[in-house]
């Protein structure tokens, strides 16, 4: 489906959907003051255009576990579109990291790795380096405790009054 031009009331429904997740049609139209039929025809379309990728809950982990968490940025040896694509598609498979971006200037990627303790991430960083995955140099940052973490502000970006 070609791209759907995204008004106010799109606007109202995404952040709603972002913050609240999967909602009743009922709460959803609550929430963004429009009639609960047309809320939810425009939601469908939403997502049949590809702006809402999926629903998650978010869990307090660190009420279950005391996790360790590192922020690792990555400067792999040559750069080209092979060199990348083995790095990534190896990056995929390894369920502690989380959060993987691929960066222009100083390095060529910034991970979000999250493992049960130091241990746990030593064999981690080993287990890379023995894959032979173009590795260069890393450097680890440990996270001694997460500041924030929010939702984009969509309405801030698009330049939208939140309205009513």
């Amino acid at each position: 489906m070609k791209n759907v031009i995204l008004d106010a009331v799109d606007v109202r429904i995404l952040s709603t959907v972002q913050q609240h997740g999967q909602i009743s049609k009922a709460r959803l139209s609550e929430l963004v003051n429009l009639s609960p039929t047309p809320c939810w025809i425009r939601l469908e379309k939403l997502k049949k255009a590809g702006y809402i990728t999926g629903y998650r809950g978010e869990i307090a982990i660190d009420k279950i576990l005391d996790l360790s968490k590192f922020i690792v940025t990555i400067s792999l040896k040559t750069h080209s579109r092979v060199d990348f694509q083995r790095f990534e598609n190896c990056i995929q498979r390894v369920d502690e990291i989380v959060e993987c971006c691929a960066t222009g200037g100083g390095s060529d990627y910034v991970m979000k790795v999250i493992t049960a303790n130091l241990h746990d991430f030593q064999n981690l960083m080993e287990d890379l380096l023995n894959k032979e995955i173009g590795i260069e140099r890393y450097i680890i940052y440990f996270v001694t405790r997460d500041v924030k973490s929010t939702p984009l502000n969509l309405f801030k970006l698009l330049g939208i009054k939140k309205g009513p």
